[in-house]
């Protein structure tokens, strides 16, 4: 029988060494819930656990930030101060966020200042559309019928139905974490590592800063339209103020945009509320604009047009579908009001799924009526759906498109400006980013200097520079983060996560299942580029032969447990064409998409290299937050 250990009380971010550890189950000396044991050889009946594994025992240490422990043969006083660095980096770096296990789950603030829970399922709904239908579906419908024909309508239900595999997959985690912000970067930190998570979140954030300059630029340049339908502004408004006007190079000056981010930043400060109000407000008059103008379309609808369906083939058809994909993004934003959701377990998964399906029932619907109203060959490129019904003498609608894109533009920056502040108060909370931005107002209930940081950046961005040059290197985050998520649906249920051999007695049970992960987003991005380059379709089989095979082997060789709430269904095999699917469309980004992919990726390694580790707190011990389970009535 080996020594036991007495645990003191340690400092922030402080470590033990054990010699050795016997009996663990009895030890009165081990007390609180979870710990990650660090390289430990245990005695009967625990045997050999990998390192960094984390381990559920009746009494296990708990510690104010977190516990290593590691072996004899790890000495802070044999190693040199490099080796001591790269230890503490590939522990910290490997170290997850535990995950209650109960069933229901809500926070519990014990100052008081926390998130207020204020969000109902009609809420939820119209911020998914909101955040996923801009000016895009009067615009983007035409660019690519242009190519596919009226086949664009099956290209919109391919990437939908692509996107509802990803929804089914956010549906399932949302119900698990239904009480905190964080989204995509949450789900990657229990279910993978800090690391990885803190990369998810980095990508993450890049697009919607980027996207919210944009977009605000954008919305900035419908609002001049609009105010020149007034016949004394017509052609009298500079161009600085709102359409942009360039400088020196990448430098394009832009009055506007700015003060549409500080109106809508004032607004998010003020309260979850006031915000709901409005993105509602706009996302009704957006769909409502949407439907009268395909009510009024159809009626000028000449079915001939649609013949021939497919006229570029069913590859033209595919291409587009890759492109349309990104207009569905939004829906994630639901994940991240969970916090400020009445009843999140019941009313997430159906925000997260129903809002999809009514942007792609608007989508198709706009689709059919654009291609059979004019010729696809006949369609204009910046403003396809507004000249098609200019052509057939209803100017007023056009005008009516004008508004509809300043409603969508409206809600699409409310919502991203909503998604990133509580993407920072997550971060904030866990340490990874510095305190300020774990603050919540106590009276707003609000994360108050996360919203302002997130509206400074895009008021730099929209006001100096000509963001839209930055277009092409967008979607890497939204693809990224989407195939994380399909994967920690995957590892979350395994139920065997620590003991079990994989292949020959090498790898862990759970080593084999990452690797058949791994080696499935590979395969996508091969077919993708055999598919993006003409290559064989030979090359273009064979990889995706080699996904088949390993989703057979997650399938075949894992054991998997039924979650509590919603349940993907599937799984692992819906998730695993989830990945290989959003792979197989970052392929399709350009190059420089994928140098800034690597390129974000060893700049976010340094940032956690030399801030996050030594700051970073899983266990959350001096936040306020306090998980309980849920009163019964909110679970219902």
């Amino acid at each position: 029988m080996g020594k036991t250990c007495k645990i003191e009380t340690l400092p922030k971010h402080g470590t033990v060494t054990v010699q050795s550890i016997s009996n663990v189950r009895t030890s009165k000396a081990f007390v609180g819930s979870t710990s990650r044991l660090s390289g430990c050889t245990f005695d009967s009946p625990l045997s050999i656990y990998q390192k960094n594994e984390v381990l559920n025992f009746p009494t296990v240490v708990y510690h104010p930030t977190w516990i290593e422990l590691s072996s004899a043969m790890t000495s802070s006083s044999s190693s040199s101060p490099a080796s001591s660095f790269f230890s503490r980096f590939c522990s910290s770096a490997l170290r997850s966020k535990p995950l209650s296990p109960a069933v229901d789950i809500a926070v519990r603030f014990n100052s008081g200042d926390g998130l207020v829970r204020r969000l109902g399922l009609f809420d939820l709904i119209l911020l998914g559309i909101g955040a996923s239908i801009g000016a895009g579906i009067f615009v983007v419908t035409g660019t690519v019928a242009r190519d596919a024909g009226p086949g664009v309508t099956i290209s919109f239900a391919i990437a939908g139905l692509a996107c509802v595999l990803n929804a089914l997959c956010y549906a399932e985690l949302s119900t698990r974490f239904p009480a905190v912000v964080g989204g995509a970067y949450l789900y990657t930190y229990t279910a993978f590592n800090e690391l990885t998570a803190f990369l998810v979140f980095a990508q993450l954030m890049l697009d919607y800063h980027i996207g919210a300059a944009s977009i605000a630029r954008s919305l900035a340049s419908y609002v001049v339209t609009v105010l020149e339908l007034i016949p004394f502004l017509k052609d009298n408004i500079p161009s600085w103020v709102g359409h942009g006007e360039e400088v020196f190079g990448p430098f394009s000056i832009n009055i506007l945009a700015p003060i549409l981010l500080i109106l809508l930043t004032v607004v998010l400060c003020r309260g979850v509320g006031e915000s709901s109000i409005l993105n509602s407000i706009m996302t009704v008059t957006k769909v409502l604009i949407v439907l009268f103008v395909i009510i009024v379309g159809a009626f000028k609808v000449d079915v001939s047009n649609w013949t021939p369906f497919a006229p570029n083939g069913f590859k033209s058809i595919l291409t587009g579908s890759t492109v349309v994909f990104f207009s569905y993004v939004g829906f994630d934003a639901v994940a991240n009001s969970a916090e400020e959701s009445k009843r999140p377990q019941r009313d997430l998964p159906f925000g997260i799924i129903g809002s999809l399906l009514v942007c792609l029932a608007l989508y198709i619907g706009v689709c059919l009526v654009l291609t059979g109203m004019v010729p696809y060959q006949f369609l204009g490129e910046d403003a396809p759906l507004a000249e098609a019904f200019t052509t057939r003498g209803m100017k007023y609608v056009s005008v009516l498109i004008s508004f509809g894109a300043v409603a969508g533009l409206t809600t699409t920056l409310l919502v991203g400006l909503y998604v990133q502040s509580r993407l920072y108060l997550g971060l904030g909370r866990d340490g990874l980013l510095p305190a300020i931005f774990a603050r919540v107002h106590p009276k707003r209930h609000t994360p108050i200097h996360s919203q302002v940081w997130v509206g400074l950046i895009a008021i730099v961005l929209s006001g100096l520079l000509n963001v839209r040059v930055l277009s092409h290197i967008l979607s890497v985050g939204s693809l990224t983060g989407y195939s994380v998520v399909s994967a920690c649906v995957v590892t979350l249920r395994w139920k065997d996560k620590i003991s079990g051999e994989g292949f020959g007695g090498r790898v862990s049970r759970r080593g084999e299942g990452v690797i058949c992960l791994s080696a499935i987003a590979c395969c996508g991005f091969a077919a993708g580029v055999f598919f993006r380059f003409d290559a064989s379709y030979v090359f273009t089989l064979l990889a995706a032969v080699i996904a088949v095979f390993s989703a057979a082997a997650l399938y075949l060789r894992q054991v998997y447990t039924d979650p509590p709430g919603f349940s993907c269904p599937g799984v692992p095999i819906i998730p695993s064409i989830s990945i290989f699917f959003n792979i197989f469309l970052f392929a399709q980004l350009h190059y420089e998409a994928w140098v800034r992919f690597i390129v974000l990726g060893i700049v976010t390694v340094g940032i956690y290299a030399f801030y996050g580790q030594y700051h970073a707190d899983p266990l959350n011990s001096n936040s306020s937050i306090v998980y309980h389970r849920a009163p019964t009535e909110e679970a219902r």
